[in-house]
């Protein structure tokens, strides 16, 4: 499956990708607010474990290329949260950009076409996101899609060593009648 937006392609992950994700994975200012793929092995099992839940859910994290030169940018889209939490069964929207596609609006283009696929493909009734509280770029990306700050779902992620900076996440939310109203589809 291929998503196409103005400047970017959404795709599945082939072998060639695994070289520029993992040097994207190993950026330091990449992974800041994101969990550790320190080893090569780490990077191409989050790639792998990306393709097993496309074939097994219609969807997960794709490829982001730009349109024009096929060059690799990094990674967004869907999945459905792998933890026990209050909130949880949910489908979550996230990405992980190459620092050289920053503040471009690439991250923003390629979650709205993920959400369209979402809402428009898939039915969902709602999608989630969630950062580390300090993590203020990708809170932006969150309400520039039209996603509702939900401090009450705010938790601590399960997955996360209890004194990492990044146990703690704040949850923002959209739901499908919200997305269906925004001029921003």
């Amino acid at each position: 499956m291929i998503i196409s937006t103005e400047r970017l392609t959404l795709r599945g992950w082939r072998d060639e990708d695994r070289a520029p994700f993992a040097a994207m994975s190993a950026d330091p200012a990449v992974m800041q607010f994101l969990r550790a793929l320190p080893t090569r092995q780490d990077s191409d099992r989050w790639i792998d474990f990306q393709i097993a839940h496309q074939a097994a859910h219609g969807f997960g994290f794709w490829v982001v290329e730009d349109r024009a030169t096929g060059t690799f940018l990094g990674a967004t889209g869907l999945f459905r949260v792998t933890f026990d939490a209050p909130f949880t069964p949910a489908v979550e929207i996230g990405w992980r950009l190459a620092r050289a596609a920053w503040g471009q609006g690439i991250a923003t283009e390629a979650a709205r076409a993920s959400l369209a696929f979402g809402f428009d493909e898939l039915g969902l009734d709602e999608i989630i996101a969630y950062a580390a509280p300090a993590n203020y770029a990708s809170q932006n990306v969150m309400r520039k899609l039209g996603m509702i700050r939900d401090e009450a779902s705010d938790f601590d992620h399960p997955r996360v060593e209890a004194d990492s900076p990044l146990r703690r996440q704040v949850m923002y939310r959209l739901p499908r009648e919200m997305w269906a109203k925004s001029e921003m589809r």
